[in-house]
């Protein structure tokens, strides 16, 4: 498998596809709008002027796209990937999409003889850049193990976690934690910072006990100075969290913390912010506290 067609040459996708051109593999780059192809070429990938082309010759075909609707619109249909992708390519969706989305996915393309993982990644663009995102597969065995050497050049924690749809479920699990995480930890700085506590001594101090977090390290700078450029976008985490919620609801899960922080995700959304980095939760919590950290 050394052909791999790249759907999708945005700010996670652009950077994937530059890691496989470095892992030896030849891709073909295609984008929904143009002007993204410049880091792939320059990697020495090829672009391809449309998913027929690029996906005719490939071994593998790689999704990396915002949400189902963009993922149906360039796998279904005349002009497709299940139309023009040859019988016993892998098709690998890397786009985060409701868990009964992948499974119409696999579904559909077994019909065609082509085969299919759902494989969701967290890591952001940073870890998108580095090579080091974490990927959870959903699908058959075999298909895992095959496309093992595909992931293993995206990123650095790669795991099967089960049949079709559950690597997207996995993967709203970890934007449902996410989000909890991200808005208690915006909380605790408007909590600290009203008392009059030194900032980034209190996070050095939280950092080191079981309050600790992967959020409260890496989203320090964003919350010490207000930075809200997006490594991870808020209109994309609102998204997710309606992933998350439809999701629990066909399931019967309750998942009431998880309510809650999808309606403050989608109050910053509403209020403008969905260009910011999730983190600009933490602007909520000081509109809530009558708060102005100016």
């Amino acid at each position: 498998m050394k052909t791999i067609a790249f759907l999708g040459l945005g700010t996670m996708g652009s950077p994937m596809a530059v890691n496989l051109c470095k892992a030896g593999y030849t891709v073909n780059g295609w984008n929904r709008s143009a002007g993204k192809s410049g880091p792939l070429l320059a990697a020495g990938g090829r672009t391809a002027e449309s998913v027929r082309a690029a996906v005719r010759d490939a071994d593998v075909v790689i999704t990396m796209l915002p949400d189902a609707p963009q993922v149906a619109a360039i796998a279904y249909g005349p002009e497709g990937i299940l139309a023009h992708a040859r019988p016993g390519t892998l098709l690998i969706d890397m786009s985060t999409i409701a868990p009964r989305s992948s499974v119409e996915l696999a579904d559909a393309a077994a019909k065609k003889r082509i085969r299919v993982l759902d494989a969701p990644v967290a890591g952001g663009e940073t870890g998108a850049i580095e090579g080091m995102l974490s990927i959870m597969v959903g699908g058959e065995g075999d298909d895992f193990e095959a496309a093992k050497p595909v992931f293993e050049a995206l990123g650095r924690t790669v795991t099967h976690c089960g049949a079709h749809g559950l690597g997207q479920t996995v993967k709203a699990a970890n934007q449902l934690v996410l989000a909890i995480n991200m808005q208690a930890c915006a909380e605790a700085v408007v909590f600290l910072e009203k008392s009059g506590v030194d900032l980034e001594a209190a996070f050095d101090v939280l950092s080191g006990g079981l309050a600790g977090s992967n959020v409260l390290t890496r989203k320090r700078t964003n919350f010490l100075r207000r930075d809200y450029t997006p490594s991870f976008a808020m209109g994309l985490h609102h998204k997710d969290m309606g992933i998350v919620t439809d999701t629990a609801r066909a399931i019967g899960a309750s998942i009431p913390l998880g309510g809650l922080a999808a309606q403050l995700v989608a109050s910053s959304v509403a209020r403008g912010e969905a260009a910011l980095d999730h983190s600009a939760l933490l602007h909520g919590v000081e509109l809530l506290s009558g708060y102005d950290h100016e």
